[in-house]
């Protein structure tokens, strides 16, 4: 194992020291967010309802779509799904497995595994029902905030971009970023292109995939040092 240099050491250390505040800060901010539409939801607060209602009708495409759209609408939802998740994550499972990286695993499957469920949780806990349009729409018994679409690429992106940033230069940080970014808003989009979810769900999504990401990270360690999300044990 190569052991880095005094200064280097003491360089990593010191941006995980200034990683783990900013990511305390980022996981409290998410989930404030997440209450709080989470509360004007349940409380039929008028003005977010408004502005979800009047950005849902602006982007649904409605039902009768031409050619091949509907087809690549869903092609374009897919990875917010489950099982595009797993598609990803597993194979980086079974490497961390196979290199005896015992604890990135688990964090790793805490955070992929277990946002679906709380996001189901969290929709039986508000309650809100999907998005209905005169000319179709949305025709899914599930409930609608928050998305688990959006849960589920917010966090697939989270957690891909907290294992992979060691190990990348700055300038693919940058690009690497961008297209999580990129990503994560695309989903996001179909998920209303769709006329699935309201403008709040997709949001309160995004903001429980980061928070949950982070939260498990944080717990886990993975911020303790400049490479503890791939730190090997025995």
């Amino acid at each position: 194992m190569n052991v880095p240099p005094d200064g280097d050491a003491t360089l990593i250390r010191r941006r995980a020291a200034g990683a783990v505040p900013a990511a305390v800060i980022s996981a409290a901010s998410c989930l404030v967010l997440l209450a709080l539409l989470g509360a004007g939801v349940r409380a039929g607060f008028g003005p977010q309802l408004r502005l979800d209602a009047t950005v849902s009708e602006a982007l649904y495409v409605g039902d009768d779509r031409a050619g091949g759209f509907g087809a690549l609408l869903e092609v374009l939802t897919a990875p917010g799904s489950w099982w595009f998740r797993a598609l990803v994550f597993l194979p980086v499972l079974v490497l961390l497995l196979r290199r005896r990286l015992w604890w990135t695993a688990g964090w790793m499957a805490a955070a992929v595994v277990l946002v679906g469920p709380l996001t189901t949780l969290l929709k039986e806990y508000f309650g809100r029902v999907r998005p209905e349009f005169a000319e179709g729409g949305a025709r899914l018994d599930s409930l609608s905030y928050p998305s688990g679409h959006a849960s589920g690429i917010a966090t697939l992106v989270s957690v891909g971009l907290i294992l992979a940033w060691p190990l990348l230069a700055a300038r693919a940080r940058h690009w690497a970023l961008a297209g999580g970014v990129l990503l994560v808003l695309l989903v996001g989009l179909t998920r209303m292109w769709l006329g699935v979810h309201f403008l709040s769900d997709v949001i309160g999504g995004w903001s429980l995939g980061v928070a949950w990401s982070l939260v498990t990270a944080l717990v886990f360690g993975a911020f303790a040092e400049g490479r503890a999300a791939l730190r090997p044990t025995s």
